[in-house]
């Protein structure tokens, strides 16, 4: 599939008029730096009177620069904008081909440092350095820090895309190497973070193996207890939270209108998107499509395909299609590992948005989501860094799994998430459809590149750094896992990160109390370690079917009739009470018929056994490894107008 813009693009051919082209014509350079850059472009030929009042207007309402707005709607060609360019500031259009950039001025200044400067040290001439630069207006803002390096500096002009590809070409590994380690040592799991972690689990596999040969009954009797008060605190905070949000008797989007009027209207900001890509061939052409549907406008959107080095599938996949000024791939060079976290970390150094947010290759957001996402940021004060959109899937029917999935999803992203966020709790995010303000996120130390979790992750640090989540009324479909291996292999992934984020945090249990509070302490103790540790015992559960069947089971010897009554009934009510939450989280017209397939999450739920040990192993073996999820397995069963309804 070829994505081509729907505006025809200008022709490279541009007519300089001879006064403009008269270098030594008195005052030449002084009135083309007084006049408009938009005015230049007339005169060469460039552009035309009705593209320059149309992109005036827009500019007027949209927090971006003139030139984007050419670009994105395919007004100029980047050739007549350089030319236009050089003619109003006298520069130089800098040519990486016939004088390629100085590496030892790229690693004096450095490499991040030029990313967020838009500039880049290219070339000594005699004692004056010529600086490459893809903002011309922002250049004598810069100018002081730049002669505190170079001294003496001059400017030329350059495409954004051309600074990029010089910069990557010359400094690669400076920028893997920033990606892989951004986040401080003491907030990382890297190094040694998790040793402590992977000690326990050994030691206390070993001491059950001893104990068990010894006295089983006694182990098997402690850890079953042990089990109970784990199921209490999961089921209660769960039940807790779905109960909050099913108070207010409004929907997500009655709660946006009451609690978020509109803002006031300004000036619209840029919106970067990451999209990380690996090994991606059936869902290319699909993404593709979904992205050209969002409303958002085009100028003020940077879409950035995040793909690896080798990944010559998706490399090989995206070599046919021509994407928009506004679309454009990243790729991440080889390091020591490869994981999402850390393609993020990297590409967002090239982003230009205010606002980042993230897709999966295989989402459908709906078209307006954006628009959402940006009058939420500006209803709500700074400490709001994040907004979570709602998951659900396109292809909840596909089979049994497929349904579990979205049964699971509704409650947990609909009901139990909202309300851990109404009870003032830290919320995990999603990995996809998430949307920081970028100064939160860089103020938070962006992504943990060793983390296979990195969502939990940053969520959990958001909310040490004095951050709010907040939950927006926008869905985003997604592909469901619908075969036992994949969603055994992607679960494993999520529980063993969660095990990582718990123990990065809590290696100074004191500091998290003092950053998060009591209340959101616990909060995190029983979601982060809570989780995994319920399924690692749900086994033990499973004993007492034991009982109905006639079977003595060892706890009926330490515990009288009553606590054994007693015991049933909080089994029975916490059942209950979690598939009464699955049914009402299924209201919608979209999950109508889902209902009659609660009553099989029983059987659902015990492959996150078979995860959870899949994950312990992985833990102790192949701690940081990336276990990839496939995607483009099952495609939208609905066409595109219904699926966002």
């Amino acid at each position: 599939m070829i994505i081509q813009s729907s505006l025809p693009r200008r022709p490279d051919k541009i007519i300089v008029p001879r006064r403009l082209r008269r270098r030594d014509h008195p005052g030449s350079a002084l009135d083309n730096y007084r006049k408009p850059l938009g005015q230049i472009l007339m005169d060469i030929g460039a552009l035309s009177p009705h593209d320059m009042i149309t992109a005036a207007a827009l500019r007027r309402r949209e927090d971006t620069s003139f030139a984007d707005i050419l670009l994105a709607h395919d007004m100029v060609t980047q050739v007549a904008l350089d030319c236009a360019l050089s003619l109003k500031y006298s520069a130089e259009i800098a040519d990486f081909n016939l004088f390629p950039a100085e590496g030892a001025l790229i690693e004096r200044y450095g490499a991040a440092r030029c990313l967020r400067d838009n500039v880049l040290p290219w070339r000594r001439v005699g004692s004056v350095t010529v600086i490459a630069c893809c903002d011309p207006g922002m250049f004598r803002e810069i100018q002081p820090r730049l002669r505190q390096c170079f001294g003496a500096c001059i400017m030329a002009v350059t495409s954004t895309t051309g600074l990029h590809q010089e910069l990557i070409r010359l400094r690669p590994y400076s920028l893997v190497q920033r990606a892989e380690t951004r986040i401080p040592a003491h907030e990382s799991c890297r190094d040694r973070a998790l040793v402590p972690l992977i000690a326990f689990l050994t030691a206390a596999t070993l001491l059950y193996g001893v104990y068990s040969l010894t006295s089983a009954s006694t182990v098997f009797s402690a850890l079953t207890i042990f089990a109970i008060l784990v199921l209490i605190l999961n089921s209660g905070l769960k039940i807790a939270a779905a109960v909050s949000q099913l108070l207010v008797r409004k929907s997500l989007e009655d709660q946006d209108l009451q609690r978020w009027p509109p803002p006031p209207l300004g000036r619209l900001p840029t919106v970067s998107v990451l999209i990380p890509l690996l090994r991606e061939e059936n869902i290319t052409d699909h993404l593709l499509a979904r992205l050209l549907d969002l409303s958002y406008p085009k100028e003020l959107l940077d879409i950035c395909l995040v793909i690896e080095e080798d990944d010559t599938l998706t490399r090989a996949t995206l070599s046919g299609a021509t994407l928009p000024y506004w679309m454009r791939q990243i790729i991440v060079p080889r390091g020591k590992l490869k994981t999402k976290p850390r393609a993020l970390n990297y590409a967002l150094d090239f982003c230009r948005g205010s606002i980042i947010g993230i897709y999966d290759a295989e989402d459908a957001p709906a078209p307006d989501q954006i628009h959402k996402i940006v009058r939420r940021f500006r209803s709500r004060g700074p400490e709001v860094g994040c907004l979570q959109g709602v998951l659900d899937f396109y292809n909840s029917r596909t089979n049994w799994l497929s349904r579990c999935f979205t049964i699971e999803y509704a409650a947990w992203f609909r009901l139990i998430l909202p309300g851990m966020q109404r009870l003032g709790l830290v919320v995990p995010l999603g990995g996809t459809t998430v949307f920081f303000r970028r100064e939160a996120l860089e103020r938070a130390g962006c992504w943990d590149a060793h983390n296979v979790t990195e969502d939990a992750d940053l969520g959990i640090r958001l909310a040490r750094h004095g951050f709010h989540t907040e939950f927006v009324n926008t869905v985003t479909h997604e592909e469901a896992n619908c075969a036992a291996g994949p969603w055994i292999r992607q679960r494993s992934r999520w529980l063993k990160g969660y095990a990582m984020t718990w123990a990065v945090h809590m290696r100074n249990p004191r500091k998290l109390m003092r950053d998060l509070g009591p209340w959101r302490f616990l909060g995190v103790q029983v979601l982060l370690i809570g989780t995994p540790l319920q399924l690692l015992l749900t086994p033990l559960m499973w004993s007492f079917w034991a009982i109905p069947l006639g079977l003595p089971h060892p706890l009926q010897a330490q515990l009288s009739p009553t606590a054994f009554a007693w015991l049933a009934g909080i089994f029975l009510t916490a059942e209950a009470l979690n598939l009464g939450c699955q049914v009402l989280a299924l209201r919608r017209r979209q999950h109508q018929g889902l209902w009659k397939w609660v009553p099989t999450m029983h059987f659902y739920y015990p492959l996150g056994v078979l995860a959870v040990l899949r994950g312990l192993i992985s833990m102790i073996f192949r701690p940081y490894y990336w276990d990839k999820t496939a995607h483009g397995v099952a495609m939208p069963e609905e066409p595109a107008a219904s699926r966002h309804h």
